[in-house]
């Protein structure tokens, strides 16, 4: 018999530590509701439980996107459905002016109603916005982010819906100058002013660049630049008719021709700041001009056109509308699915754990029991010597 080394009570008192131990872990895992709340809890698992944590949270982050980007389309969709109703508007007005019953006065106004009419088509396509970016002036070309991984995109753009576009510009008044052999009219066959617009850096230079833009107001600038693009104080300078012509040409919608393509444009730099000369002729294939029986017959066609263009655009609205809901359906069951995965792994069994800490929490009983009486032991030694 030995006193110095308690043998049974050193033993005991190591299993009563491990019981308490797997009693403190349980107590963890209950309160937490976690089966793995560190990485030695289960190295493997939290590796694959975190990734699939990450799935979720982007399939949660894509259900968002989504949802904004039918928010956008909803923003785009109403201002169309305005445009459209403006359109039908106008065409009534027009099928009104073709009826000879009405006097050029009666169509006079009617006319006044649909130049303002157009304006509100291009004042829709220039301010209609979803945080801060326009939507209707056919500058709109983005990309919606609906998956939790790289390269998950769908790309929406919008055409040009304004009044421009659509070949719905009301008759504008003008002032047109006569430069070399040119003339001008506008899209309704009335005559418009051409601003020309000089930046060339050299005297008396060719320009290397010609465009042309068509304004709200229905007037036409055409930039003469050369590359430098720094304004012409003095000299000369000079563009063939073809550049011109190129470039009104490719203004949508428009097309032009010349009465001498062989001519030059050539102009004194200083005067060329807001100088109004007359570079080609329209062809009026475009344009709402109702201020007679022909031109109104005639502007009912266009605005079915233009119906017909918002239509479409609208239509494709409506299907990537659908089609983002269908994503956003998916992508819920996705995440329930991953979600449910996750818990697998890493969420605890209520039930199991309890009865791991009851047991756990009885052995740690048992064993200071145990270790009381392993202490009692030694005391035997002084009967021997007594």
């Amino acid at each position: 018999m030995i006193i110095n080394n308690n043998i049974s009570a050193l033993n005991t008192h190591r299993q009563m530590g491990i019981n308490q131990q797997a009693n403190q872990s349980a107590m963890e895992k209950l309160s937490s509701g976690l089966r793995i709340n560190r990485a030695g809890d289960d190295a493997a698992g939290l590796a694959i439980s975190e990734k699939m944590r990450a799935q979720i949270n982007g399939l949660d982050q894509a259900t968002r996107n989504s949802q904004d980007g039918i928010s956008m389309i909803q923003t785009a969709e109403g201002a169309l459905n305005e445009t459209h109703d403006i359109l039908q508007r106008m065409r009534e007005l027009a099928v009104q002016s073709a009826n000879d019953t009405n006097t050029d006065e009666d169509r006079a106004e009617l006319q006044k109603e649909v130049d303002q009419l157009s304006q509100e088509i291009s004042r829709i396509g220039n301010n209609t916005e979803f945080n801060t970016q326009n939507l209707l002036d056919g500058t709109l070309d983005n990309k919606f982010h609906i998956g939790a991984n790289g390269g998950q995109n769908l790309s929406l753009s919008i055409d040009d819906m304004r009044a421009e576009a659509l070949g719905v510009v009301g008759v504008e008044d003008a002032n047109a100058t006569s430069f070399g052999d040119f003339t001008v009219t506008n899209l309704t066959g009335e005559a418009v002013n051409i601003e020309v617009v000089a930046a060339t850096d050299n005297d008396n230079d060719a320009v290397s660049e010609t465009t042309a833009t068509l304004n709200d107001d229905g007037s036409v600038t055409i930039t003469l630049a050369q590359e430098a693009g720094t304004a012409t104080t003095t000299g000369d300078i000079s563009a063939t008719k073809q550049d011109v012509l190129d470039a009104l040409n490719s203004v949508s919608g428009l097309s032009a021709v010349a009465t001498d393509p062989e001519e030059d444009l050539t102009a004194d730099a200083e005067s060329l700041a807001s100088e109004p000369i007359a570079a080609a002729t329209f062809d009026a294939n475009k344009g709402i001009d109702i201020s007679s029986q022909a031109a109104a017959d005639a502007a009912i066609t266009t605005i079915n056109d233009a119906i017909e263009s918002v239509s479409a655009e609208r239509s494709k609205l409506g299907a990537v509308q659908n089609r983002l809901e269908h994503t956003i359906n998916n992508l819920g069951t996705s995440a329930e699915n991953l979600q449910a995965a996750e818990s697998r792994i890493r969420d605890v069994d209520m039930a199991a754990e309890m009865m791991e800490m009851t047991r756990s929490n009885i052995l740690s009983q048992a064993s200071q029991s145990m270790l009381a009486q392993a202490n009692q032991q030694p005391q035997s030694v002084l009967q021997l010597l007594g």
